[in-house]
């Protein structure tokens, strides 16, 4: 995927004003409204694409789910540990609904996907569903996408959750971050490798087919 204007666009609505929104109201609003803070910008965000293009944006969608999550574990208890596992539901909600996608007729990272293509391209969103109809592989590339995501993202909050309940907490503060990051840069080093071998697959395979005709 290339940094093209809207995706960058994308990420920044849905992550970086969020985080601001969070750090700017935090010392006014505590953090259960700080949160609520944060959730502004996707939340407006999906309207400004529901009015122009008649589609909710998946990601926001996701993002905003993850900040009512947080906040519900808010009001479950305030014990530390409790606070400890609150930051590993988010990433476990989204693995197991990555997971949930997959008997369906269309798994979650198509709807991420084609949200990506068709703020790279003019008509971005009919050429992906094209794609989608003619070539099986891409189905099959996107399902196996969507269960190994599922499958580290739930693991990551198993393990943090683990040692949410029975490490110290000043352990979990200093080792967590390295557990996240080294999961979530996994699973990104892996979807890069996958996306230039299916690349390459489909190029060799376009080569041949001009040498046959």
């Amino acid at each position: 995927m290339k940094l093209r204007p809207g995706f960058v666009l994308e990420l920044v609505v849905n992550f970086l004003l969020p985080w601001l929104a969070y750090r700017y109201a935090l010392p006014h609003l505590g953090e259960t409204g700080a949160l609520i803070a944060s959730a502004v910008p996707p939340i407006v965000w999906s309207l400004i694409e529901l009015v122009r293009f008649r589609r909710v944006d998946a990601l926001s969608v996701i993002v905003v789910a993850g900040i009512v999550l947080s906040v519900a574990a808010m009001a479950v208890g305030g014990s530390p540990r409790m606070l400890l596992l609150r930051e590993s539901l988010v990433s476990g909600a989204i693995g197991i609904a990555f997971l949930l996608s997959l008997p369906m007729r269309r798994p979650l990272i198509f709807y991420l996907a084609r949200a990506s293509v068709a703020r790279e391209m003019e008509g971005g969103a009919a050429r992906f569903e094209a794609l989608w109809r003619e070539r099986p592989g891409l189905a099959a590339a996107m399902r196996l996408m969507t269960l190994v995501w599922g499958v580290g993202l739930t693991a990551e909050t198993m393990l943090r959750a683990w040692m949410a309940l029975t490490w110290p907490v000043e352990r979990f503060l200093v080792v967590s971050p390295f557990i996240g990051y080294g999961i979530y840069g996994g699973l990104t080093l892996w979807t890069v490798w996958y996306r230039k071998t299916l690349r390459s697959r489909a190029e060799a395979a376009a080569q041949t087919g001009s040498v046959t005709g």
